[in-house]
């Protein structure tokens, strides 16, 4: 595959070629080519890049989320696992210079050299066109990953709320029952959530996920009622 190839997928065209070049170069590879400079410093700028610009499409993507949720999906689009997955989504471990030990350890699609790899690159378009080019790769390149990540947050909202919701209240931690139902390929799911022995929410859903989501949903509901004043006002919530 020629480097078109990883131009193309990355969205942006080099007007210095060797910026690339750099970026491509792991210091296994830079140690049997005369210290050739490595992607090292072109990796540090590059994190800092995406940490800006994707702390900056939460904010905006997002903007009924309190911070701590925020983070959580910053959180789980950066870091070497989820970048990994971005390069190896546009083929970049294929151009990543590698020594002979490296190679030899399958080096190319090692998460922490892809990762690295990845940041270099951003790092680089930021150095060759500067930082709204830059911030427009990475957005291209993550905003589908932010949002899969937020929808993945919200199927544990329910959960995370009634875990909060019975801590306060004094309560054990709850526990899922779950069973299944129907042949592998279209297997059902039946959550039951028990808090101190009592059974406070049920769910059923295609994914033991989705059932327990929807019973700790039941559950907090009915937290909600008994924790809500029957008689007045100004009536202390009673569980």
């Amino acid at each position: 595959m020629g480097i078109e190839a990883l131009i193309d997928a990355v969205g942006h065209s080099f007007a210095d070629a060797s910026l690339l070049d750099q970026a491509l170069a792991h210091r296994s590879w830079c140690a049997e080519n005369g210290d050739a400079p490595s992607n090292e410093r072109l990796e540090f700028l590059g994190d800092a890049i995406l940490g800006a610009v994707v702390a900056d499409l939460v904010f905006r993507r997002y903007p009924e989320l309190p911070e701590g949720q925020l983070t959580n999906i910053r959180k789980a689009v950066v870091n070497a696992t989820a970048l990994a997955e971005v390069a190896r989504s546009i083929e970049l471990g294929s151009y990543i210079k590698l020594g002979r030990g490296e190679r030899a350890a399958n080096g190319h699609d090692k998460p922490s050299i892809l990762s690295d790899a990845l940041e270099a690159v951003i790092g680089a378009v930021y150095l060759d066109s500067g930082p709204a080019v830059a911030a427009a790769v990475v957005t291209r390149l993550m905003t589908e990953r932010l949002d899969a990540a937020a929808i993945n947050l919200g199927e544990l909202d329910e959960k995370s709320r009634l875990q909060e919701m019975v801590a306060s209240a004094g309560m054990g931690p709850p526990v899922y029952e779950v069973r299944s139902e129907g042949p592998d390929h279209a297997q059902r799911f039946f959550a039951t959530v028990v808090v101190d022995g009592e059974v406070l929410g049920e769910g059923e859903g295609t994914s033991k996920k989705a059932a327990e989501r929807v019973a700790a949903a039941e559950a907090c509901e009915r937290v909600t009622l008994t924790a809500t004043p029957s008689q007045s006002p100004s009536a202390s919530p009673t569980f």
